[in-house]
């Protein structure tokens, strides 16, 4: 049993309020001991989430979550020098000679509610994100992802106080009651019915959210399209992670007359990708 939620808020929300504005140098420290942290445990990283998963590539993983954790970091250490600089902003000539300017400054603690589909990714890159900004973060994992969520715990605790950064597991109610605090700002991703629940939660302690939901993910082939090659690309992207990708294709419009060729070679591609899957000859 972990500590109650309230906890960590107030331990963090006191932290924030001591260091109100960390300067560009220890965000950006922050940010090396991340990535640090992601590149060395990457094999303890993968087996966790292959024993999540039941069974998973680790390939996949360090292609999927690895990779893209990796590199949305030196993305963000690239730039914040820049995003962090006062930005001019039109003033309109009723105000003259007044002028404005936009101040980029952290807003507190920012909780994320990660899903179980990318649980290192949609944990790490929010995270990135709010470390950046010069917030403090707590990270709800999925029911799902109990063996990752542990070794994160371990691993952040070496480089991070709680009151920077802590990951909370969930046990029973957990999101219900992590989506209820009063933070200061709240990022979700999941179904649109948890997060219509989500948002109706935060809305009780006027939090603001951010919300990526569910959605559709159509694909078009055109009449004089090669079919071969549309069916390798878009079955490449609909068999990762078994699927479960937010923008994975999710119905498939061609024409009429080429159906029955859409088929052959759908099942021509992923007979070749599953190799143990029982197909007709063709």
């Amino acid at each position: 049993m972990g500590k109650p939620l309230d906890h960590y808020l107030k331990q963090q929300k006191s932290a924030f309020l001591s260091n109100p504005m960390p300067d560009l140098q220890s965000r950006l420290a922050d940010l090396e001991q991340i990535l640090e942290l992601v590149q060395s445990h990457q094999s303890e990283i993968c087996a966790a989430i292959g024993k999540d998963f039941g069974q998973r590539s680790a390939t996949e993983t360090a292609l999927l979550e690895v990779f893209t954790s990796v590199e949305g970091i030196k993305y963000t250490r690239k730039h914040l020098s820049r995003w962090m600089k006062v930005q001019k902003r039109h003033t309109s000539i009723w105000f003259k000679p007044a002028k404005n300017r936009l101040l980029p400054q952290p807003v507190g603690v920012v909780g994320i509610i990660v899903p179980w589909n990318y649980p290192l990714f949609l944990a790490i890159a929010p995270l990135v994100a709010a470390i950046a900004a010069g917030n403090r973060v707590m990270v709800k994992m999925s029911e799902n992802s109990q063996h990752l969520c542990q070794l994160l715990q371990g691993l952040f605790a070496q480089s991070f106080n709680e009151d920077q950064i802590c990951f909370i597991a969930e046990e029973g109610e957990t999101g219900k009651a992590f989506s209820q605090l009063a933070l200061d700002h709240l990022v979700f991703t999941g179904s649109s019915t948890t997060g219509k629940a989500v948002m109706a939660n935060a809305a009780k302690n006027l939090v603001p959210v951010t919300l990526e939901l569910g959605g559709k993910s159509p694909a078009i082939v055109a009449d004089d399209y090669d079919l071969a090659k549309a069916m390798q690309r878009i079955l490449g992207g609909k068999a990762y992670n078994s699927g479960q990708t937010c923008v994975a294709p999710d119905y498939l419009y061609v024409p009429e007359h080429r159906l029955n060729d859409v088929i052959k070679h759908a099942k021509k591609v992923m007979a070749k990708r599953f190799t143990d899957i029982q197909h007709p000859d063709y």
